[in-house]
């Protein structure tokens, strides 16, 4: 039971990441982010909160497998490029010469990590 409570959190987690940052292009994803990081970037941080809960979920469940660890890696990667963009973006550049082409946001594009991330912790758990 634990180990379901568990799932479905992730789950709603990364239902919540998905709907802050949602848009139906790129360029609309990306201008989120940057106006929450503009507001507060501490702010920005928690936000993505399934990094922090992936964190959580290592410690508490004591498994620092292959699984568990590509999840923390993809996910601080993917804050650490955003990031990245938001200090360029910052500096005055545009946004169509950071990412050269505006590519439009489907509901699988955009949901994916919806089933990636918590299939690859049922793997991580050897669920």
């Amino acid at each position: 039971m634990t180990i379901l409570l568990l799932f479905l959190i992730f789950v709603a987690l990364e239902f919540f990441e998905s709907t802050w940052q949602k848009s139906d292009t790129l360029y609309g994803l990306i201008n989120n982010n940057f106006s929450i990081f503009n507001k507060n970037i501490i702010l920005y941080f928690l936000l993505h909160t399934t990094f922090f809960y992936t964190i959580f979920l290592s410690f508490y469940l004591n498994n620092f497998t292959f699984w568990m660890s590509s999840i923390l890696v993809i996910k601080f990667l993917d804050i650490s490029f955003k990031l990245t963009l938001m200090q360029k973006l910052s500096s005055g550049k545009e946004i169509n010469e950071l990412i050269p082409m505006n590519i439009n946001m489907n509901l699988v594009f955009r949901y994916m990590n919806l089933v990636i991330y918590p299939l690859t912790f049922l793997f991580a758990i050897g669920f």
